[in-house]
């Protein structure tokens, strides 16, 4: 793989049980890589390895007045040279591309996987920790892969000397064979403390991490209610706690880096007295005892990639971890069940690795009813279905439920089969086909920077335009806003720019943007989370209007609450206790059900509450449920006035 090639066809199915196991992984995957790397990496250690010998030769050679021999010496230095360079020279680009092509794979997967899951990925790992996966792990990942077959070269180069001298000068060689593998192990005692440290670094810093983001994204909202400060002291304090850890690390890995230098260097003295015990006895030649010195002192730069695979695998073992929890996350519930080691076919992002291929239904005929076995929830074709939920969190995951997505787990409604359209259930769809038939947009929607034509440049029907659904969106202020901001030159509002996650814009605004984007794209079955929860009545009144006009005929889920929404929807339908209840249209339900009274109307009502009577009766205002009642009748001739006057 080169990276002329990125990015890969399909990066594969990474086997996400443990960090270890996923870098095992990445390595089988660069196996022809990793083998041209250690083979530029032998030529260039070997070079290096084969100067002491020829300058020992070389040495002897004027000893001894040899001159031809001298010559022969001269050529193979000049060979050695350029294998030197070459080695390094192919070396080098061949590890650069092990480490960014595998990086690449990373991305790709946590890209895919992010795609797969969707809101719920946040859901179940932290955003700080996500951003940290798809960041500086990713490097570090890389960094272990390409370093593997330099450290392999370069052991083997040291391998190769060590014979090479034992065989060349055997006196001397011997003590180098022995001294080499203690320089090399010498400091594995001190891996697991360092590793630990090192650990407890990145965690700290995934955590401030995560409060830079968070505070990021509410800055508006920190800056409303005067909270900067407050934060800036948290985030400080974070920081600080990052600082010392990556002290007490750095501390460690320099003891490491000392021992590297000093036992090499108590080598190199024990090589030259005793060498020169030797050639005072006689037992030694002066050329020898050059070569072996020479050796040594150029086995300290391969000796090098000892300490960087240590240190490659202890900073890179947490980030592979991080990433394995990120990958081993699955889409459908059976998935979620089987643990971190669960893997997902790549035909359709599901199911487990078992070898098998999996059949895919086809995708259900147009015009099928949505319905929910886990809640009793049906939402027939072409008609505006209103659920109510009383709770924002439980709307939440129903809304990702309805999209096919699963919930946390050990949510009661995991162990519910999956939604179904037409009579096909959605896990059951490949991912692409589920997303284009179902479309769901929560309620914190996110832009994306770029201009407004290009936030609409999505996957569509091409049935509903941008503009007729900008207006339904009633989103003729936001364009001019847009437009008043946007540089001299720029007349139309579509080529007006949004910032990063539109924080220039105001929460009603980017909920609007996000809301036509989402008619933009036509889907058979559109599900809206509180898609008016941050616009005034009057606003929502007529966006209303809007959704009821541009999906005449298509299915239409929308969870809220407001009684503007939900007096205009086909059917409604209560949501209680996990249950849906039976549907009716809003007044009906308004008139009949005292529990979905007492969410819509917010008021102290319940089901023990005597019900009223079919038999019509004037409220007494002395009586305090009959004041309740009155306002109720209030509340239902403003609405049927707001209808009449519409």
């Amino acid at each position: 793989m080169q990276i002329s090639d990125l990015p890969y066809p399909d990066p594969g199915v990474p086997d996400a049980r443990s960090g270890p196991r996923f870098l095992l992984w990445l390595g089988r995957g660069q196996l022809g890589g990793q083998a041209k790397s250690l083979g530029w990496g032998l030529l260039h250690h070997c070079g290096i390895a084969g100067l002491p010998f020829a300058v020992g030769f070389g040495v002897e050679a004027v000893v001894k007045g040899d001159g031809r021999r001298l010559l022969l010496v001269g050529a193979l230095i000049v060979l050695l040279g350029i294998a030197i360079s070459l080695g390094d020279a192919m070396l080098h680009r061949t590890a650069v591309t092990n480490w960014i092509t595998a990086a690449a794979r990373v991305q790709q997967l946590l890209a895919r996987r992010t795609a797969e899951l969707g809101a719920a990925l946040t859901r179940r790992v932290a955003a700080g920790e996500v951003v940290a996966v798809s960041t500086g792990d990713v490097e570090k990942i890389g960094w272990f892969v390409e370093a593997v077959s330099r450290f392999l070269a370069a052991a083997l180069a040291i391998v190769l000397v060590c014979v090479g001298l034992v065989v060349y000068a055997p006196a001397l060689g011997v003590v180098v064979a022995v001294g080499m593998p203690v320089l090399a192990l010498a400091s594995l005692p001190l891996l697991p403390r360092a590793t630990r440290r090192a650990d407890f670094q990145r965690e700290k810093a995934g955590k401030a991490t995560e409060l830079a983001s968070d505070t990021v994204a509410g800055l508006r909202v920190l800056r409303g209610i005067g909270g900067e400060e407050l934060f800036l002291g948290r985030y400080r304090e974070a920081s600080q706690e990052v600082r010392s850890a990556a002290v007490r690390s750095a501390r460690m890995w320099a003891l490491i880096s000392a021992i590297q230098v000093f036992l090499p260097g108590l080598l190199l003295i024990t090589v030259v007295w005793y060498g020169s015990s030797l050639v005072l006895a006689g037992r030694l030649d002066i050329g020898e005892l050059v070569a072996v010195f020479s050796a040594v002192s150029l086995m300290l730069y391969p000796l090098r990639n000892v300490e960087e695979i240590a240190m490659a695998y202890s900073f890179s073992r947490p980030s592979a971890q991080r990433a394995a929890r990120v990958l081993s996350l699955t889409r459908t519930d059976a998935e979620a069940g089987t643990g971190p080691g669960a893997r997902t076919g790549t035909d359709t992002g599901r199911g487990p690795d078992t070898g098998a291929s999996t059949v895919v239904p086809d995708a259900p005929a147009p015009g099928g009813d949505l319905y929910d076995p886990g809640t009793g929830l049906l939402a027939p074709a072409g008609l505006l279905t209103a659920v109510v939920c009383g709770d924002p969190d439980v709307a939440g995951r129903l809304a990702e439920r309805l999209g096919g997505q699963p919930v946390p787990a050990g949510d009661v409604a995991t162990e519910e089969p999956s939604v179904l359209l037409g009579g096909v259930a959605l896990d059951d769809l490949a991912l692409d086909t589920a997303r284009t038939l179902v479309l769901v947009q929560d309620k914190d929607p996110v832009l994306l920077s770029g201009t407004l034509r290009e936030l609409f440049d999505v996957p569509a029907s091409g049935a509903v335009e941008p503009a007729a659904a900008l207006a339904a969106a009633q989103c003729g202020d936001v364009l001019e806003a847009l437009l008043q901001s946007a540089p001299d030159g720029v007349t139309d509002s579509m080529d007006a720019r949004i910032t990063e996650r539109g924080r220039s814009l105001s929460g009603g605004q980017r909920q609007r943007l996000a809301l036509a984007r989402s008619l933009v794209t036509d889907p058979e079955v559109l599900v809206l989370d509180e898609p008016t929860s941050a616009v005034d009545s009057h606003t929502e009144a007529r966006i209303a209007d809007g959704i009821t006009a541009l999906r005449t005929g298509r299915t239409t889920v929308v969870l809220a609450s407001s009684p503007l929404i939900l007096d205009r929807a086909d059917r409604v339908v209560l949501v209680h206790e996990g249950r849906a209840l039976p549907a009716g249209t809003h007044r009906e339900l308004l008139r009949d059900e005292p529990r979905y009274r007492a969410v819509v109307t917010r008021e102290p009502d319940g089901p023990d509450r005597p019900r009223r009577s079919d038999t019509p009766r004037t409220p007494d205002p002395s009586d305090p449920s009959d004041r309740s009642d009155a306002e109720l009748v209030r509340l239902e001739e403003a609405l049927t006035e707001i209808e009449e006057s519409a």
